[in-house]
């Protein structure tokens, strides 16, 4: 049985399109039980994305089993609309999750074969063409890993080359990656190509990006990519925003939050960046219009990201805010700005 296709609905004109991992989360209880979960950081981003009403474009294919089956009815249920309608045969990937005494997430993933693996960059950028309102891409964590440069980075080039805004979530899982050097190359190779890149400073120090602080690795990697602007998340700190002409924005909650978990907390962070960067001209991104964001825009993309990350962290898994959500915590709960 195929997926429901909405691509051809023209009420619902596509402004992004993700590609990467979508998986199934198996999430060890105190009991020892493993539950299962719907997962994956470009998946939850995804999800995450049209929650905030963002008219959003899956581009990977998903199992025809049962697993499968749920990811595709979740990614559905939420708006996201699937470039890839028929199911494939290979199964769906595996993430083994452990939580510390922090709630912060630890992870073993099972990824040969796997259905979300089974992409081309001839499908992607095909995909991409049949979208032409198309206004950003967004790719990264697994995505990145070396044995799928073939895949990503050209299609990331390719968008780029055609004008939509290319977002890279740095999102590294050294963990999982045998060979760490061509890894770290690869990610670089498609920080080349972005137009916006979101990293951590735990990416930072797997990149092995040099610098004094955090703030000077995070500059050191925005020169050295293709991009305009950096978001750097800071956990509990906060986040920052870098652009390429030297200018820094960085916002922190308040008050200290009320922390379930950390699990998709990077991923509704950046929907919620994409999403306001979106709205701030109607809808239109461009590649000029980075380079020229007035204080309070970057003030305001801040505050959105950082408001999606918190919603997210009180609450149990990955649970996206919606966009009034979003807004009612920046209003009523407003960052501090340093």
């Amino acid at each position: 049985m195929d997926y429901p296709e909405m691509l051809e609905n023209p009420e619902k004109a596509v402004q992004i399109a993700t590609a990467g991992e979508a998986l199934i989360d198996l999430i060890v209880q105190p009991d020892g039980r493993y539950e299962p979960c719907l997962g994956g950081a470009v998946f939850n981003l995804t999800r995450a994305l049209a929650r905030q009403g963002v008219n959003t474009l899956y581009l990977n294919p998903l199992s025809r089993d049962r697993f499968g089956r749920q990811l595709a009815a979740a990614l559905v249920d939420d708006g996201v609309q699937l470039a890839r309608s028929q199911p494939v045969t290979q199964s769906t990937s595996l993430a083994v999750v452990g939580l510390d005494d922090a709630g912060h997430p630890d992870y073993v993933f099972y990824r040969q074969d796997v259905a979300d693996r089974a992409v081309t960059a001839g499908s992607l950028i095909e995909s991409c063409r049949r979208t032409p309102a198309l206004e950003m891409v967004c790719t990264g964590a697994l995505a990145l890993a070396p044995e799928d440069a073939g895949h990503y980075v050209p299609w990331l080039r390719a968008a780029h080359e055609a004008g939509s805004v290319v977002v890279v979530d740095a999102n590294l899982r050294p963990s999982v990656m045998p060979d760490l050097g061509a890894y770290r190359r690869n990610v670089h190779a498609a920080l080349q190509c972005a137009d916006v890149v979101k990293v951590s400073d735990e990416d930072l120090e797997n990149l092995e990006v040099p610098g004094a602080d955090v703030f000077a690795r995070a500059r050191h990697l925005l020169d050295a990519s293709g991009a305009g602007l950096l978001v750097l998340t800071l956990g509990r700190q906060g986040a920052c925003l870098l652009t390429r002409d030297g200018r820094q924005w960085r916002a922190r909650e308040a008050e200290p939050l009320a922390v379930m978990d950390t699990v998709g907390a990077g991923d509704c962070f950046l929907a919620g960046f994409m999403a306001a960067l979106l709205a701030r001209k109607g809808g239109a991104a461009d590649t000029g219009a980075l380079l020229a964001l007035p204080d309070s825009a970057g003030r305001g993309l801040l505050a959105h990201a950082v408001a999606s990350a918190s919603l997210c962290v009180m609450r149990r898994g990955c649970v996206p805010p919606t966009r009034v959500e979003v807004q009612a915590r920046v209003e009523q709960a407003p960052c501090v700005f340093d």
